[in-house]
């Protein structure tokens, strides 16, 4: 693989942002490392951190890489700060960047695929609400989705005292339906919602109950929804083990179900 910092300018954030990028790279001499092979045109995997991580965090506490590189597959990690991947209500447009501008830019940097059936989302946490409200907002975009312990009800925030600053920076206190999972799911027309991975840790994990919410809705919906509950916290051993299972579940191209 090839890892990338790539340091670039927002004309949506209008500043200067990062992201981390690992590409496949077909190899015969490097020990240990069995990548898949050279395509011109990777799948690509859009992972999205969480409240408190940046854009290297993904790549500092899992084995991301090496798992990419068996699949050959591409992977982009924007830095989006504590935005909630929203267009904050008093700071900068990071919803407009994520949604609309990343892959743009992405496209014109790297050998990456622009079809939506090799185009996929995931992110862990408040990552994960990211990645479900791409996924919920522009289902065309990609060929499936996956929240890792996501914090799915942000209606919670305005619950929580300990967020009530966070809650009124990025959405002025009032959550519309446009940033709320559930109604984005509710109003989602029958048959288009992308096959959703939903996974949560069982101990401990406050995030549990909105996450077996959502997945229930989306199986009432018929919404093709794997749930992934097992043994674990909110931490990154659980989400390391995670995203390898996340990986093999993508319907990445020329692969085949057993």
């Amino acid at each position: 693989m090839a890892l990338i910092t790539c340091d670039f300018f927002s004309d949506v954030l209008e500043v200067g942002t990062s992201m981390t990028v690992v590409l496949p790279q077909a190899t015969e001499e490097q020990i240990g490392v069995s990548p898949a092979g050279l395509r011109t045109d990777f799948p690509v995997l859009y992972l999205l951190h969480g409240l408190s991580d940046d854009h290297t965090a993904w790549l500092r506490y899992t084995s991301i890489e090496r798992y990419a590189a068996a699949a050959g597959l591409a992977v982009v990690m924007p830095a989006v700060h504590r935005s909630f991947y929203a267009d904050e209500a008093h700071g900068h447009r990071y919803w407009t960047f994520v949604s609309e501008e990343l892959p743009k830019i992405v496209g014109a940097f790297f050998r990456v695929s622009d079809r939506p059936e090799s185009t996929f989302v995931a992110g862990l946490s408040m990552g994960g609400y990211g990645a479900l409200k791409l996924g919920l907002t522009h289902p065309d975009r990609f060929g499936a989705v996956a929240s890792l312990s996501g914090a799915v009800d942000v209606r919670q925030l305005l619950n929580r005292p300990e967020r009530s600053e966070l809650a009124r920076r990025v959405f002025d206190d009032e959550i519309a339906e446009s940033d709320d999972l559930f109604a984005l799911l509710a109003g989602a027309a029958p048959g288009t919602v992308p096959p959703l991975y939903i996974a949560c840790g069982t101990e401990e994990d406050r995030l549990m109950p909105p996450n077996r919410k959502l997945a229930e809705q989306a199986q009432s919906q018929g919404v093709d929804v794997i749930t992934d509950f097992r043994p674990g916290v909110h931490e990154w051993g659980l989400w390391d083990d995670v995203i390898q299972d996340v990986i093999t579940w993508l319907p990445l191209p020329g692969r085949t179900e057993d």
